[in-house]
């Protein structure tokens, strides 16, 4: 579904690594959780792999698609979620939806059936048609989630998903990843809620100062540290600092 291989990014006329050398694979059907403290490098990695950021070094590939040299069609295969989202706030949800549908070539019926069943999940079936100008940040934060999925990607990229989002629109998000995964497809997220990895995520990546420094099972992981939690296991071997 994504791989990651050698990539790297530096600023400061190369004297900061962001990324570091970093590779990683995401097979079909699991959640991947992308764990690190602020300024690890988690979301220059996902600029990186959406495409908004031009890879320096190594390459990047979604569903087979090169993101260089054919971001078209690795675009066509994910959905994604940012960490602010930034919508055209002009557009009531029902517009921004409709025009996401449009440049994926979703079909009216799977729009209609899709965002029915997702407005529903978040509660937010009456502010559509209201204009996203006057949602607060979590409501941005569901119509966002709400766009990435309008045409079922195969992998669905989220950076710090969770935030904004109330505890009921928190869970509804979980339950989407499990499903999403049961459909054979993959799910890749950032997140700073440990414990939301813990139990949801199949295998975890820490990135700490650019560099990989831990990837694995989930459960094996807890196995081969003798049963610690998450927590216990990021503060071991990232520190849990941005120094």
């Amino acid at each position: 579904m994504l791989e990651i291989s050698h990539v790297s990014m530096a600023y400061a006329n190369g004297k900061i690594k962001a990324v570091d050398d970093l590779s990683l694979t995401l097979k079909a059907g699991e959640i991947f959780g992308f764990l690190g403290a602020n300024g690890a490098g988690k979301t220059t990695t996902i600029k990186m792999v959406t495409g908004i950021l031009p890879i320096k070094s190594g390459s990047i590939s979604i569903c087979g698609h090169d993101i260089t040299k054919d971001p078209i069609g690795a675009k066509q295969n994910f959905g994604f979620v940012p960490d602010s989202p930034i919508i055209f706030d002009k557009y009531t949800g029902r517009e921004y939806v409709d025009f996401l549908g449009d440049i994926y070539g979703v079909s009216m019926d799977d729009r209609k059936r899709i965002s029915a069943d997702l407005l529903k999940r978040f509660s937010l079936e009456e502010a559509f048609d209201k204009r996203i100008s006057g949602y607060s940040h979590g409501m941005k934060q569901k119509i966002a989630i709400i766009g990435a999925l309008i045409h079922s990607p195969s992998l669905w990229i989220l950076d710090e998903p969770m935030m904004g989002l109330d505890p009921p629109s928190a869970f509804a998000l979980k339950e989407l990843m499990k499903e999403h995964k049961a459909q054979g497809k993959t799910v890749f997220f950032s997140t700073h809620v440990l414990d939301v990895a813990e139990k949801i995520c199949d295998r975890v990546a820490i990135i700490s100062k650019g560099k990989l420094v831990l990837c694995g099972d989930m459960d094996e992981l807890k196995r081969a540290q003798g049963d610690e939690s998450l927590e216990e296991i990021f503060m071991s071997v990232a520190g849990g600092s941005d120094e």
